[in-house]
């Protein structure tokens, strides 16, 4: 049986205008992007100059969307139509550059072919993030960008309101938390929580349930929790390996554990907040 095949004219990608081409690495227009694989400079960059860099066209839509600023665009010059539209109505520049130059600015081949760098916004308040939340999550020392980026996109996938970070949690708008997420580090709000633990007071003043998740016997299975220890919970993790610490575990209201099989003790922080974070929304 032969097979009909229709043509279909594809409409060639916008070409880069002439005046956003940039052919030198060492062009300051482009310091936002520089070493971003180096997450020691970056962390001492960005928060300190308010901006975060974001990479994909879908993540850059819901940083748009979600109300974030731009402060410029860096693409590559192939892809320039990709982010056109957007760069009319936001009256940020848009850099484009051949791949070398995208590699020797960003220290890594940009296969996606799409960044942005964005203004941050002042986070708010703990209480406030509170005062507009029904279940949040919290953690604790988790400094992995990959594990809080997931987090946050089991957060917001699962029905939690908010997320609380303590002092030493890495930075949620850090590149790869941004990517990892797909962008719902913008959906959810979230705030740090300090003095810490003893901010968790605050948690428990609004009305929450404190449930400290560990793989200790003691503490009782996710699935027994009571009615009332399930309306408004704040659920509490620590970092891999070394857990929540004694105090942390002392400010909590109760100690939960997801039952586990097969001689396993635990399963990665981001795994076990959306187990829990399933289980305490499956009703709805």
């Amino acid at each position: 049986m032969r097979l009909n095949r229709r043509v279909v004219d594809a409409q060639p990608p916008a070409p880069a205008p002439a005046d956003s081409l940039v052919d030198d690495p060492t062009d300051t227009r482009l310091d936002d992007y520089r070493e971003l694989t180096d997450v020691a400079l970056r962390t001492r960059y960005e928060p300190p100059h308010g901006l975060f860099i974001a990479e994909g066209e879908l993540v850059l839509r819901r940083a748009l969307r979600a109300g974030y600023r731009p402060r410029s665009f860096l693409v590559d010059a192939k892809r320039y139509g990709q982010v056109a539209d957007l760069a009319a109505g936001a009256g940020a520049p848009v850099y484009a550059a051949g791949q070398d130059v995208l590699e020797a600015v960003t220290g890594f081949h940009v296969h996606r072919g799409v960044l942005a760098s964005f203004h941050r916004r002042p986070l708010p308040a703990a209480e406030q993030v509170l005062a507009e939340a029904r279940r949040v999550l919290i953690l604790e020392d988790v400094n992995n960008h990959t594990n809080v980026g997931a987090v946050f996109r089991g957060a917001a996938g699962l029905g939690f309101d908010a997320v609380l970070l303590s002092p030493s949690c890495a930075d949620p708008l850090y590149r790869r938390s941004v990517r990892v997420s797909m962008g719902e580090v913008f959906a959810i709000p979230y705030a740090r929580l300090t003095p810490w633990p003893a901010g968790l007071a605050v948690v428990r003043s609004a009305g929450f349930t404190v449930l400290a998740l560990t793989p200790a016997a003691g503490a009782i299975r996710l699935q027994d929790l009571t009615e009332a220890q399930r309306r408004r919970p704040a659920l509490l993790f620590g970092a891999e390996g070394p857990g929540l610490s004694g105090a942390a575990l002392s400010a909590s209201d109760v100690r939960v554990r997801i039952p586990m099989r097969g001689g396993v003790d635990s399963l990665n922080v981001a795994a076990s907040a959306a187990v829990a974070c399933w289980e305490l929304s499956r009703t709805d």
